[in-house]
C-alpha cells in the first residue's frame, strides 16, 4: 500500500526539477511499461510540464516571500529605501544654500553651484 503513494509523490515532487526532455523521457518510458495510452501520452506530457512550471512558480514565489520577511524582520534596507548620491548632493547644497541665507551671504534668489 505504501509503494502506491510512493510513486505519485515522487512524481509530484520530480516535476519541480524535470525539464522538459526528462518529462518527455519520463512519459515515454511510462508508455513502454503501459501505464500510459500512447495516444495520451503526448498530452500527458504537456500536462506534467505545465505542472512542473507552475510548481517552479510557485516556489519562486514562496521563496520570494519568506526572504523579503526575514529581511523585514532583520530590518534590512530595500533599495528603495536609499538615497542615491545625487539626493545626497541636492539636500546637502540645499542646506548650505539655506545656512549662507540664513547668515546673509547670499540672497534668496541665488544658487551655489
Amino acid at each position: 500500500m505504501l509503494k502506491a503513494f510512493e510513486k505519485p509523490i515522487d512524481l509530484g515532487l520530480g516535476l519541480l526539477l524535470y525539464s522538459r526532455e526528462k518529462v518527455e523521457e519520463l512519459v515515454e518510458k511510462l508508455v513502454s511499461k503501459g501505464e500510459v495510452a500512447k495516444k495520451d501520452a503526448k498530452e500527458f506530457a504537456a500536462e506534467l510540464v505545465k505542472r512542473g512550471q507552475e510548481q517552479r512558480e510557485e516556489l519562486k514565489k514562496l521563496i520570494q516571500n519568506e526572504v523579503a520577511k526575514v529581511l523585514d524582520d532583520l530590518n534590512v534596507a530595500k533599495k528603495e529605501d536609499l538615497i542615491t548620491k545625487d539626493e545626497i548632493r541636492a539636500i546637502v547644497r540645499e542646506q548650505i544654500q539655506q545656512a549662507f541665507q540664513e547668515m546673509g551671504l547670499f540672497k534668496k534668489n541665488e544658487d551655489i553651484k
